[in-house]
């Protein structure tokens, strides 16, 4: 399934992507796409509804970020080999853990605010990983089983907060409007395999990134388990999992986003984003 949340920002209604591409309504079925929904069981009820008898929705709405509730927001840096060497840093030996403040989720054609002060903003397409069922001190062999489903996420950053402002990546990662997500989730019994997905971005409509999860140093199987050793992940928690190379920072020069760009990104299977780069605005 492609689960949706769209309307305006605090009010979005759930909806779901039929097999026409088509909107409908899901709000007579479940309230919302939150931790509650996200289990096997719950998806397994939302199965049976009867696609062709829910409401179209007329036009195109807003859509939000396609889970409620997020408690957190967990990122892999540094997770394809060649983004490690643009960036001009060692291979991790383990997979490179930070936190995206949960303030800076938004629906995936929202606006991108560059935050005050900022000289060094950057993008990077990402695969996201949303837990569906409690994980502590998960498998490798079963991870999977406790993700509900994939998305497309941006990991817009600023490089002068994130590297030169102390040893805290999350200054540069957690800024307003630094979380774009979606625009849907697809349930993981759509994507056979994970490890298998084309991903790609644009700046002003250049090619900046290529890339597949193929490529990733640390499988999504791999980052579940070892999150579920250092810390209990629960359901609507998501997981961003590292960016392929082509990001402004590894340009030479480097190139930084500026008022009046727009990005525009995808995975395969999972859907596509478009943000206008804004300036500040309190």
């Amino acid at each position: 399934m492609k689960l949706v949340r769209y309307g305006n920002p605090g009010k979005e209604k759930p909806g779901l992507i039929d097999a026409e591409g088509k909107l409908r309504d899901l709000s007579r079925v479940i309230k919302d796409i939150g931790p509650e929904q996200l289990g096997d069981a719950a998806l397994a009820r939302l199965r049976k509804a009867k696609v062709a008898t829910l409401p179209l929705v007329r036009g195109k709405p807003r859509m939000g970020c396609p889970v409620s509730g997020i408690g957190k927001f967990i990122a892999i840096g540094l997770n394809y080999s060649d983004h490690a060497a643009e960036s001009g840093m060692p291979i991790p030996k383990e997979p490179v853990v930070f936190t995206k403040a949960i303030s800076c989720i938004q629906g995936p054609n929202d606006p991108v605010m560059l935050p005050k002060g900022s000289v060094k903003g950057d993008w990077e397409v990402e695969l996201g990983v949303v837990i569906g069922t409690r994980a502590r001190y998960v498998s490798q062999k079963d991870a999977l089983n406790f993700v509900a489903g994939y998305c497309t996420i941006n990991d817009v950053s600023e490089r002068e907060f994130q590297l030169e402002r102390g040893s805290q990546w999350d200054k540069g990662k957690g800024c307003d409007t630094f979380g774009p997500i979606g625009p849907w989730l697809v349930t993981r019994d759509e994507i056979e395999n994970p490890q298998k997905l084309a991903m790609w971005l644009d700046l002003n409509g250049q090619r900046m990134q290529t890339g597949n999860t193929k490529t990733m140093i640390f499988s999504v199987a791999k980052i579940v388990s070892h999150l579920s050793q250092f810390m209990t992940l629960m359901p609507g928690d998501v997981i961003t999992t590292g960016t392929p190379p082509g990001v402004g920072l590894g340009m030479k020069p480097p190139l930084y986003l500026k008022k009046g760009d727009v990005m525009t990104l995808g995975i395969e299977g999972l859907g596509e984003q478009r943000q206008l780069v804004v300036p500040f605005t309190r």
